[in-house]
């Protein structure tokens, strides 16, 4: 199944760009009640993912900092305890399975390496659940099917 049914594209989500300054990404994340935000550069690459305990980490780590001045911070200043791979929009659905058990969403990329958006895990369970409940349905109706031959086959 090709990815972009899944998509959540760039244009539809809240991202943050490696420039942004901590405490706006902290106000950001506070008011959409984000816990992790998918981060960018200035052309557009995707370089990681930042999630709250980095930017807790960053606090606890970062010798006299405040809310005030997290207003000087820049993202690319932070270091990230996970490193989240993106897939390439080419990509198979079941790519995504391993990488959806550990992250909320999966950053997906272009050929360019461009970022387009992202596939959340709610979206990657439901495909799961609907091909398990299609092939159930499917071994069903066989298992029906061959009762209903069997009799006719004896009366023949």
């Amino acid at each position: 199944m090709n990815l972009l049914f899944f998509l959540l594209p760039k244009s539809e989500l809240t991202y943050v760009r490696d420039d942004f300054t901590l405490a706006k990404t902290l106000e950001l994340m506070e008011g959409q009640g984000f816990s992790a935000i998918p981060m960018i550069n200035k052309k557009g690459h995707y370089v990681g993912t930042l999630t709250e305990g980095d930017i807790l980490w960053a606090l606890k780590n970062t010798p006299g900092i405040s809310f005030e001045n997290a207003a000087k911070i820049k993202l690319n200043k932070v270091p990230r305890k996970k490193t989240v791979h993106p897939v390439n929009v080419n990509a198979k659905v079941e790519e995504l399975v391993a990488m959806a058990m550990t992250q909320n969403f999966v950053p997906v990329i272009d050929d360019a390496e461009i970022f387009i958006g992202i596939i959340t895990r709610r979206d990657i369970i439901k495909y799961c659940t609907d091909e398990i409940t299609k092939h159930k349905q499917a071994k069903s109706k066989r298992a029906e099917a061959k009762k209903t031959a069997a009799p006719a086959a004896e009366e023949a």
